[in-house]
């Protein structure tokens, strides 16, 4: 049974198809590429067995080699909405750094219009709604100047902003001018953290929130870090934990990808003592790609093996719409037409989209 959902962090650049990837490669010249048979491409770009965050990113140097000229993005863009509308995806927010695709002259303004161009193909064919999450890397030094590209691009469906790459030394705070420039604008923001900070990963996600002002957290997983977990459940919480909650910071899980980068067996991942405590849960994909997923499968694994029902994932796909950068009439519309009957004729209690 496939359910309708919200898919709120989904990397444009870990998202090809291996076909796609090969095509572009041949098109344009990139001759880097580990193989050339789309099978064991496909199964090179696996990432399930990286085992941190900084070895699952390697792979994306080549999707980027392969997305250097305008008609690539605008390929791979339309491909990755088509392709999460057939899992069932009614609003997908799609996250990239346009600075990364800029090594053949493109601007970066003409990156984030290629993107646009292939969203806006994919959604009049499918009635995909969709938005775009500029991303500043955060071991660079760019991220103002990715923030205000961010802001000059709301007309092409810019929704947000986020920081991403590998966060081991790399705080929230580094960034701090750009977040409040974006906040200033009236521009949506999202920040990964707690994702892989380990030692320092509650830490950074109280910098996210605190300091930077995140309505959103990247992944957050390692908000656990700061609860006391008794049999599988979550009896007390740290104080970053309980600001969490109590303000209902919506976490962008995502399973597949969390257990790669931090070598963790099914049952080991907190989604679901997290949603059972009242953290505000959603579920993403991440990188389709890389690690090998879409979102009926980030379904299966909750209810497999974390004892979500129907119901929750209802409630999931109703914050998941709650939390997204759009707007409430497109929420509304949303979920009234295409989401709440879907999930009352499963048998679940939808509730009410406030």
């Amino acid at each position: 049974m496939m359910l309708p959902s919200v898919l709120l962090h989904d990397h444009l650049d870990g998202g090809l198809r291996p076909e796609t990837c090969l095509d572009l490669a041949n098109q344009h010249g990139y001759n880097d590429l580990p193989t050339n048979d789309a099978e064991e491409l496909h199964a090179w770009f696996d990432q399930s067995a990286s085992g941190s965050l900084e070895g699952y990113l390697e792979s994306f140097d080549h999707t980027i080699g392969v997305m250097q000229q305008a008609s690539a993005i605008e390929r791979v863009a339309y491909e990755a909405g088509v392709d999460v509308a057939s899992h069932g995806v009614v609003y997908a927010e799609f996250r990239f750094c346009p600075g990364l695709f800029t090594n053949r002259g493109l601007t970066l303004n003409e990156v984030i219009e290629a993107a646009a161009s292939g969203f806006s193909k994919a959604g009049a064919e499918t009635g995909l709604v969709w938005g775009i999450i500029v991303d500043a890397m955060r071991q660079l030094e760019d991220s103002m100047e990715m923030a205000r590209v961010a802001i000059s691009c709301r007309g092409l469906g810019v929704v947000g902003f986020d920081i991403a790459g590998p966060e081991q030394g790399f705080p929230p705070a580094n960034h701090l001018a750009a977040c409040r420039l974006v906040r200033e604008s009236g521009l949506r923001l999202t920040l990964h953290a707690g994702e892989a900070g380990g030692k320092h990963g509650v830490a950074y996600m109280a910098q996210a929130m605190d300091m930077c002002g995140a309505e959103r957290l990247g992944h957050g997983i390692e908000i656990i870090n700061d609860c006391l977990v008794e049999d599988g459940n979550i009896t007390k919480l740290g104080a970053v934990a309980r600001r969490v909650r109590d303000r209902q910071i919506p976490l962008e899980v995502c399973p597949t990808s969390n257990m790669a980068t931090g070598s963790l067996r099914p049952e080991e991942h907190p989604l679901g003592a997290l949603h059972r405590a009242g953290f505000n849960v959603t579920l993403s994909t991440d990188n389709r790609l890389m690690s090998q997923t879409t979102m009926p499968a980030e379904f299966e694994f909750a209810t497999t093996h974390h004892g979500i029902t129907v119901d929750d994932l209802a409630i999931i796909t109703r914050r998941s719409l709650a939390a997204a950068f759009c707007d409430h009439d497109v929420k509304q519309q949303l979920w009234h037409d295409r989401i709440r009957p879907a999930y009352t004729d499963a048998g679940a209690t939808p509730g009410v989209l406030h």
